[in-house]
């Protein structure tokens, strides 16, 4: 607990320009305080200790605003900052070096069983606001953008934005819009393309007929 937490306080000492030293962040980084006492609840969780594990959880979130479920998963040299409002599952998985800022939510859709919350790779970047939703991966070294809602698997070295999510930048390379492998909002609807080819072929006929009329 103690070794992660001397790498989770470099962390913010290498990503936060705010921070002076390592007293301050020790003793007044609300994130420092979340994954701290979130380690100690997931031992006990580990444990099947699970009241105790939980009644920690809700108490740390009591004074942080930050719940992290006792279950999650939390690697090493992990940020997060601020932290108001930050919601972490119990199937949830960050990896090491991440990056979470406020109001980030890495939940459920209420739809699937056991694995329920996302894998989030290593050294991965989750702007305030986003939501990750769902039992699937986020990449290495992959960003989402602030207020993004991710709602499907996310390769490694993205970069993703929007609601629903969508890719805008894979290793270091524009994705155009004819590419998005994560946009849900531009799928051709079939219906309308069934309508569209049917008045194309009324009008034809139509024409035809008017052609013999007017011979």
């Amino acid at each position: 607990m103690f070794k992660r937490l001397r790498e989770d306080i470099r962390a913010v000492m290498e990503k936060d320009p705010a921070a002076k030293n390592v007293i301050e962040v020790f003793l007044l980084c609300p994130g420092i305080h979340a994954l701290f006492w979130h380690r100690a609840a997931h031992r006990l969780y580990q444990w099947r200790l699970f009241f105790i594990a939980r009644w920690i959880s809700q108490t740390v979130r009591l004074f942080t605003g930050i719940e992290i479920h006792p279950g999650a998963k939390i690697g090493h040299g992990v940020m997060i900052d601020h932290g108001m409002g930050v919601v972490i599952g119990e199937t949830a998985e960050v990896g090491d070096g991440c990056t979470i800022y406020q109001n980030v939510t890495l939940g459920g859709t209420g739809k699937d069983t056991g694995k329920r919350h996302p894998t989030i790779g290593k050294n991965v970047m989750i702007g305030s606001g986003a939501k990750v939703l769902g039992p699937f991966t986020v990449g290495d070294n992959s960003k989402i953008a602030a207020n993004a809602v991710v709602l499907r698997e996310v390769p490694e070295n993205s970069t993703c934005v929007g609601v629903p999510a969508r890719i805008v930048v894979r290793n270091n390379v524009k994705v155009s819009a004819t590419d998005w492998q994560m946009d849900q909002t531009h799928i051709p609807d079939p219906l309308s393309q069934e309508l569209c080819r049917m008045l194309a072929r009324i009008e034809k006929i139509e024409a035809a007929q008017n052609m013999n009329k007017g011979e």
